[in-house]
């Protein structure tokens, strides 16, 4: 390692991505240091999205758990449910996500500092005055929600200001239309707000398959989400502690207590003095890199949502861990592929997928695709009275019937899609799926009996 600069690797960033880069570096001998412009560490992921979010998703859980008791004959009253009392509780978890992060990077011989970096040339950064340089950087900012700019915005928050709601609110306007947008609707609709989602078009989460579009938006409404399509608001009013939104045809949706955007994030690169160096972007804004991460500029990496690149947590951690694999450890040629991604929408109830949509497999390779479905009630709602439907998609291609994607919406989605992804990442075919033993009796049997 050189000792020319002061580190070997500074991270702009201590989210999960700029964390794993540092602590994987660290942990092959590199001195890091990470720079981080919260007060904590943990990036959006910890304190504003992953981690909150699953909090309360599971919280909908629960209460979706209580409704159903009754159809295994508990005889289950619910008194109250104390949304303050479950924040504190999920904000401790939080701190002490903060804390093992900090307690890592030591024990990695990676030094934190507070406060916002600035690039001055390709191995310089400048943070409150003091100017640190390193052999190498990595960019890992992240992104920020999006606001529209239209009158009255600043009667809206954005998905930080509900993660700072204290108390319940009754009634919410939900502004948008992917996963962001979906998740929040779905667990407060689930803890008893009254939710209303407006989207633009017809349908959400227009990117993944039309099955899943479809039965979400089914059991949404049916579990009594107000959905407002072809919506988009123009401006916003105030009138007392009510907040109304007047859509752009003249259309008016009124009396909520909170609007909420989730209209998209944006990269968080203003301030980071990029046009100084030559750090180029895209014609979104996103930092532009090659397959190794590095960018326009020899020496500077980019990670995360701030490559616009598959902007999801596991990601991040992935790019960054494979970068430090490939400086630090002499791991010629390691890098993330990012194809065959995995995900989930934890929606009531979740959904799951990876590989390519059913419309993305035809356009590519036509005739040769055939896709298997099968749509059923798993065996936990045949005792209750709200009968959640659980349906799934496999997508193959060619003679040998190699699978492509895999799509599903139902209880425990979430947890079964794992597994199959490794099968697919190994190639496997529909035969391979065929000549599985089935675990029985449970929802994820049905992807090997397909027929």
């Amino acid at each position: 390692m050189s000792r020319q600069y002061d580190y070997d690797l500074i991270t702009i960033g201590g989210g999960s991505g700029g964390i794993a880069t540092a602590n994987r570096a660290g942990s092959y001998g590199a001195r890091g240091l990470v720079i981080e412009s919260d007060e904590v560490l943990g990036g959006t992921c910890v304190n504003r999205g992953c981690v909150p979010k699953k909090v309360m998703w599971y919280a909908g859980v629960m209460a979706h758990s209580l409704r159903d008791a009754e159809g295994y004959g508990f005889d289950v009253t619910v008194n109250d449910f104390d949304w303050h009392a479950l924040v504190g509780k999920r904000q401790q978890y939080i701190s002490n996500i903060n804390n093992a992060y900090a307690e890592y990077l030591g024990r990695n011989n990676v030094e934190i500092l507070g406060g916002r970096a600035r690039l001055l040339d390709r191995h310089t950064v400048e943070v409150k005055g003091q100017r640190y340089s390193a052999e190498r950087i990595v960019l890992a900012p992240g992104g920020t929600p999006r606001v529209p700019d239209i009158p009255g915005k600043e009667h809206a928050v954005t998905s930080d200001g509900f993660f700072e709601f204290t108390y319940q609110p009754r009634r919410v306007l939900v502004l948008g239309a992917g996963y962001i947008a979906v998740e929040l609707t779905g667990m407060m609709n689930a803890m008893g707000t009254e939710v209303t989602l407006a989207i633009r078009h017809d349908a959400f989460l227009r990117d993944f398959d039309l099955l899943l579009q479809e039965r979400l938006m089914e059991e949404m409404v049916g579990d009594g989400v107000d959905i407002q399509t072809y919506f988009t608001a123009a401006a916003l009013e105030r009138t007392g502690d009510l907040i109304h939104a007047i859509g752009e045809d003249g259309e008016r949706l009124e009396d909520y207590d909170a609007v909420i955007f989730a209209i998209g994030r944006s990269p968080a690169t203003a301030e980071l003095g990029l046009e100084a160096v030559g750090v180029e972007l895209d014609e979104r804004g996103y930092i532009t890199v090659d397959k190794y991460q590095e960018t326009s500029v020899s020496g500077i990496y980019a990670i995360g949502d701030v490559t616009g690149q598959a902007e999801l947590t596991p990601v991040a951690i992935a790019a960054g861990r494979r970068l430090a694999d490939r400086l630090y450890d002499h791991q010629a040629g390691r890098h993330l592929d990012y194809g065959l991604i995995p995900t989930v929408v934890f929606s009531h109830p979740p959904l799951a997928t990876v590989g390519m949509t059913e419309a993305q497999a035809r356009e590519r390779y036509g005739e040769a695709v055939r896709c298997y479905e099968v749509n059923f009630t798993a065996m936990y709602n045949s005792f209750t009275e709200h009968k959640t439907k659980t349906a799934m998609k496999l997508i193959v291609m060619g003679d040998d019937e190699k699978v492509i994607g895999i799509h599903m919406i139902g209880l425990a989605a979430d947890e079964m899609l794992q597994g199959f992804a490794v099968a697919m990442r190994m190639g496997a075919t529909k035969r391979d799926f065929d000549d599985t033993i089935a675990i029985h009796p449970t929802s994820s049997e049905e992807l090997v009996t397909l027929r």
